[in-house]
């Protein structure tokens, strides 16, 4: 099972961490390549605005690229299988780092905007079908901690980008386009280590009916004296279906029986980008320059932050299962509503007194920490197990399009709302994450050591006003 999840994260939620992540060193590169080619090309110099505009789209439409792998990952999971899409989706990864590795030498600009694109849909795709297959082959006991590979993997790309990043690495002048290339390393370890395990046993039995298989695989990931429990399990769900087949996403919003689940998932997936975990990096560099960090040397401060969500990703693995998801997400964005007050005031009299910047710091890093130990982990975890195995595809299909929609909106309207409200823009993120907190309160049960059926169930009073 360990093995399995890291045979489906270094191809799948690694690769939207790493990309992600790798963009921000050879941003400079990347401008003076663009007004060279430029130059070269229609001898004359760039237009500064259309610099401006050129660096926007190559870094934005990452994001337009994960909303259709999104929109795309649901439907390959159903037609392809788990395992099958995510063996498919690395052909996408080798294609975009092949148009992002020439890009530079053959002087075009626009083979970096397509190869952008092509790893967006591969991120997408994978962001939504991993945690479909790790949340469908771990057993209730460990689905927790299992699901929690998919953001151990987010952020171990993170941070392994900013590593590869580092300008004595791959993010000199000489190898950024070795370093925007280098996304097809995961996507080949993943096609050699993949085919090694069996597909998803729910999806063998209810979607494909396929019993033998099946029990192989349950045997495989379980041993062939513990099998059999999970087996049971299958089948009572698979016969509580009476062979529906996999919802498509438009038919959810119809579907009275999971209202509350689906209004769940929208809210926390928009909880999740809009929580204020993008401003925090994007004010990270001030804070530290106010602290007395020489420009050199916050890229090797940054990694600390990229260490910090690695770090409480794993620990959020150890405690899902036993805590349970309901305290470990209300805490978190419980937390970060604290520290977006603290950050909110240091910010303001940064300029007063010399130990301010240096709360600043903590704040920043107790933020990250904050995050990475609720809403980081545990929102791709309870998409996997609100649903049962007919909803499951197309409910990752709509909580992924909400997220993509949120990380590309916040991206576009964050500028906006830095200039205007300067270092009160936490207050906005403060009323967010305490409002998230708040729902999620009152709304979403205590999944762990439970079963999809009685999960279910626990939401059935919920969407019908009555007990079952």
């Amino acid at each position: 099972l360990f093995l399995a999840v890291c045979a489906v994260g270094i191809g799948g939620t690694f690769q939207y961490g790493y990309n992600v992540s790798i963009i921000n060193a050879p941003t400079q590169h990347i401008h003076r390549f663009l007004n060279e080619t430029w130059t070269s090309r229609y001898h004359k110099d760039l237009n500064p605005d259309l610099l401006t505009f050129l660096w926007s789209v190559i870094a934005s439409i990452f994001s337009l690229g994960g909303l259709c792998g999104a929109l795309i990952g649901g439907s390959m999971a159903i037609r392809l299988g788990r395992k099958g899409a995510l063996l498919m989706n690395n052909f996408i990864a080798i294609l975009a780092s092949i148009l992002m590795g020439i890009s530079f030498p053959t002087g075009l600009f626009e083979l970096l905007i397509a190869g952008r694109f092509l790893i967006g849909i591969n991120s997408g795709i994978g962001i939504c079908v991993q945690p479909l297959y790790i949340g469908e082959v771990a057993p209730k006991h460990l689905r927790g901690g299992m699901a929690m590979g998919t953001s151990i993997f987010l952020t171990g790309g993170i941070l392994t980008g900013q590593i590869i990043g580092l300008r004595e690495l791959l993010g000199g002048e000489t190898y950024w386009p070795l370093l925007l290339s280098s996304s097809c390393f995961p996507a080949f370890a993943q096609l050699l280590l993949l085919p090694w395990f069996p597909e998803s046993p729910r999806y063998l039995l209810i979607d494909r009916g396929d019993e033998l298989s099946c029990a192989k695989a349950l045997k495989r990931f379980h041993g062939s004296s513990e099998y059999q429990r999970e087996m049971e399990d299958i089948q009572q769900e698979c016969f509580a279906l009476d062979g529906e087949k996999p919802k498509k996403p438009w038919q959810l919003f119809t579907d009275r029986g999971v209202r509350w689940q689906l209004i769940t998932v929208i809210v926390v997936n928009m909880g999740q980008q809009l929580s204020g975990i993008n401003a925090i990096y994007f004010y990270a560099t001030y804070v530290f320059e106010q602290a007395g960090i020489s420009a050199e040397k916050i890229p090797y401060v940054t990694l600390g932050t990229g260490a910090c969500e690695c770090l409480t990703a794993l620990t959020c693995g150890l405690l899902i299962d036993y805590v349970g998801r309901r305290y470990l997400i209300i805490g978190g964005y419980l937390l970060m509503t604290l520290w977006s007050l603290v950050l909110t005031f240091c910010l303001t009299y940064q300029e007063l007194y010399s130990w301010v910047p240096y709360v600043s710091m903590a704040s920043i890093f107790a933020f990250i920490l904050s995050f990475g130990l609720g809403p980081g982990g545990i929102t791709n975890t309870l998409t996997a197990e609100l649903f049962i195995q007919s909803s499951r595809p197309a409910a990752y299909m709509i909580g992924g399009t909400i997220s993509w929609v949120s990380f590309f909106t916040i991206g576009m309207l964050f500028p906006f709302i830095v200039n205007g409200l300067k270092q009160y823009c936490f207050l906005v993120f403060l009323l967010e994450c305490s409002l998230v907190a708040a729902f999620i309160f009152l709304v979403i049960p205590e999944t762990k050591n439970k079963s999809f059926l009685e999960i279910k169930k626990e939401f059935h009073k919920l969407n019908f006003g009555r007990s079952t």
